[in-house]
């Protein structure tokens, strides 16, 4: 047998179990090997019957005492009665419709049974355990995911012959210098001790390798596409100063912008396309780099863009860009769907024949009217927000142009390195000076109606105030937007505008609302999380959030960062209903710092790379056995390995063969 012969093949498949494994997604023998355990019950310590813990799940070895006579229930389930011992107490075993198991059940042998124990201190019972001969168990046996029609015994067994196949094949496909410069054991032995562990130690280093080939094939797939981008470009910048720029500005820019722009500039004199990230939290100065960039590209003779997920903020982005460039001699034009067809003739018009540097908008800046005269920087704005072909049809509108992504949701450096690892990274990690810093409470709902009357009171010196509930519909017995903004615009606020936002609105009903909240036509918006990356409405002080646990850290954090983008002291209250410790421990956490960076390596470790992103797709492939929130270690390692993999030239090998399939494979499925 091969590795990549049909499943079908294996001795004690055939088709119809064939048909099974496919609704698992094993189509060959190979894909039947990696189909890794979920987890591992351990035999070598049972504990007692005496000792169990009730209502808690026990792994106890008994011998069968026992067999009653089987009886029906008066709707024809059976149910069979077994008692068993182990010498410090008995245990009496209900199964239900297993009379499979029951014949099988011998009187005198003995057993392990996995399952809740239930009764009292005199009586101890267990229903429906997961028995296992003593004489058919290893010391550590793999749980596996599996589907209808398919059990545990089945899959081992054929796991089993299915890994016979690496005495005459092997899947190692990593360089042998680089797994011994590494530490790490074979990838053949690694997939023999993650299915079949001889002890508990057994189950750590092998884990440990098929990560490390997963993250690594991660990286150079990362690599490969990094390497993809850096055709020569047209657009290499001269190296102006840039002093007149930082004497224009209002205030000082921190080290970390200073350092950003360099990044930048250096990018640009290079020949190929710059393709940076400018990664910051919120207020955190992203745009004025974003505006040294497009100077640069002016004094070159050369034009910008930047596009924005929504006109609200192409309008923002297009009044603070003016702001710092006009000054300087730099023609800034907003393009969005909205305006007239005019007013977009001329602005296109003026973007053909150069007349403007600048072009900031929404996704009419990539359509097919829009033309530029030699456009050689495009900037995009919350990049998750745009698809992958809407980016490229922009750059398209210049000749690889460089490239410029800004993001303000903080993520920590290991997976930044993960989901934008074909782009170089700038941190903006220092705040502007002079920021006051936002006040954050967590409180019960037993003291809504407190954090109401502070709401109300900052309303009375005419601040606004967002209200942020999560969900539209009910759900879970929470009130929904619409029924919670009803209830307190004709209760608790009847003398306050209140209006609401959410994410099934029309794009212009939404531009419409968030522009009558910046005009302070509204003075209570109650949202759903929609305004997390939004305009700016500097006399908004206050944020709100209700079922704060339902969020993760780093959204709460996005959202706080709405308020606080003006002269004003602004607050953020969480309130939550759930109060568990875990719920305790996160929004204490987030009540004590304002560092974005630092919630978002607390927030990867409570609850995964996932809340980074909500429901929205990042494009990471889906990971057998790697954990990011757990491998750091290894990822780092995997990085290393992987720019020394690439840079030996071994992937054009034939030796590289194998691995080059992986990466290939690993994108595809992504």
């Amino acid at each position: 047998m091969k590795l990549s012969d049909d499943i079908k093949y294996l001795k004690g498949v055939g088709p119809k179990r064939a048909e099974i494994f496919a609704k698992m997604d094993i189509h060959t023998i190979r894909d039947l090997i990696y189909h890794l355990p979920r987890s591992y019950t351990d035999f070598s310590s049972p504990v007692s019957i005496q000792d169990a813990v009730l209502d808690e799940v026990n792994i106890l070895r008994c011998r069968c005492s026992e067999k009653h006579s089987y009886q029906y229930t008066r709707r024809g389930m059976q149910i069979f009665q077994l008692m068993f011992t182990d010498g410090t107490d008995d245990i009496f075993v209900t199964l239900f419709n297993q009379n499979y198991l029951y014949d099988k059940l011998r009187i005198g042998e003995d057993y392990f049974l996995i399952g809740k124990v239930s009764g009292t201190l005199t009586e101890r019972t267990m229903s429906s355990p997961n028995i296992v001969s003593v004489s058919e168990a290893e010391a550590v046996r793999p749980i596996y995911p599996l589907t209808e029609g398919m059990t545990e015994n089945i899959l081992r067994n054929c796991m089993k012959k299915a890994l016979t196949c690496l005495d005459t094949e092997t899947c190692e496909t990593m360089p042998p210098e680089i797994i011994e410069k590494a530490g790490l054991m074979n990838t053949d032995d690694a997939l023999r001790y993650i299915h079949f562990p001889r002890t508990q130690a057994d189950i750590a280093p092998a884990r440990k390798r098929l990560a490390f080939d997963e993250l690594t094939t991660l990286q150079l797939g990362m690599l490969s596409l990094k390497d993809r981008n850096r055709t020569l470009t047209p657009y290499v910048m001269r190296d102006y100063s840039l002093d007149d720029f930082h004497r224009s500005l209002p205030f000082e820019l921190t080290g970390a912008q200073r350092k950003a722009i360099s990044e930048c500039v250096s990018d640009m004199m290079k020949n190929v396309p710059m393709n940076r990230l400018i990664m910051g939290d919120v207020g955190s100065g992203k745009t004025v780099v974003a505006a040294a960039c497009c100077l640069l590209c002016h004094l070159n003779g050369t034009q910008s863009c930047l596009m924005a997920p929504t006109e609200v903020l192409a309008d923002q982005h297009a009044e603070t860009l003016s702001k710092f460039l006009e000054p300087l001699g730099v023609k800034v034009a907003l393009l969005k769907g909205s305006m007239s067809q005019k007013d977009k003739n001329q602005v296109r018009a003026g973007l053909a024949n150069g007349e403007y540097s600048v072009a900031v908008g929404t996704h009419a800046l990539f359509q097919k009217g829009t033309a530029f005269r030699n456009l050689a920087l495009v900037i995009t704005d919350e990049q998750h927000r745009f698809g992958v072909n809407q980016r490229d049809a922009l750059a398209e509108k210049g000749i690889n142009p460089h490239r410029l992504v800004m993001s303000a949701t903080p993520i920590p450096r290991t997976l930044a390195l993960m989901i934008y690892g074909e782009l170089d990274i700038s941190v903006l990690d220092e705040m502007p000076k002079g920021r006051l810093k936002i006040e954050t409470y967590a409180v019960t709902g037993k003291l809504r109606a407190r954090a109401y009357n502070f709401v109300k009171n900052l309303l009375n010196q005419g601040r606004q105030a967002y209200i942020i509930c999560p969900a539209i519909d009910e759900e879970d017995g929470m009130q929904s937007v619409l029924e919670y903004a009803e209830r307190i615009r004709s209760t608790d606020f009847a003398d306050y505008t209140v209006s609401v936002l959410h994410g099934k609105m029309k794009s212009a009903e939404k531009e419409a609302v968030m522009e009558s909240f910046k005009n302070g036509d509204i003075q209570v918006l109650v949202s759903t999380t929609v305004v997390e990356v939004g305009v700016d409405v500097p006399n908004a002080a206050v944020m709100l959030v209700e079922n704060a646990d339902r969020f993760g850290l780093s959204q709460l954090h996005q959202l706080r960062g709405r308020v606080g983008r003006g002269e004003y002291q602004s607050y953020c209250i969480l309130i939550t209903d759930n109060v568990t410790e875990t719920s305790k421990k996160r929004l204490k956490a987030l009540a004590s710092t304002s560092d974005g960076f630092e919630i978002s390596e607390l927030d990867l470790e409570l609850r995964g790379p996932g809340d980074f992103f909500g429901d929205r797709q990042h494009g990471l492939p889906t990971f057998k056995i790697a954990d990011i929130a757990a491998d750091t270690d290894i990822l780092k390692l995997a990085r290393e390995s992987a720019e020394e993999i690439y840079a030996s030239g071994y992937l054009e090998t034939m030796e590289g063969k194998g691995l080059r399939e992986n990466i290939q494979k690993l994108w595809r499925d992504a």
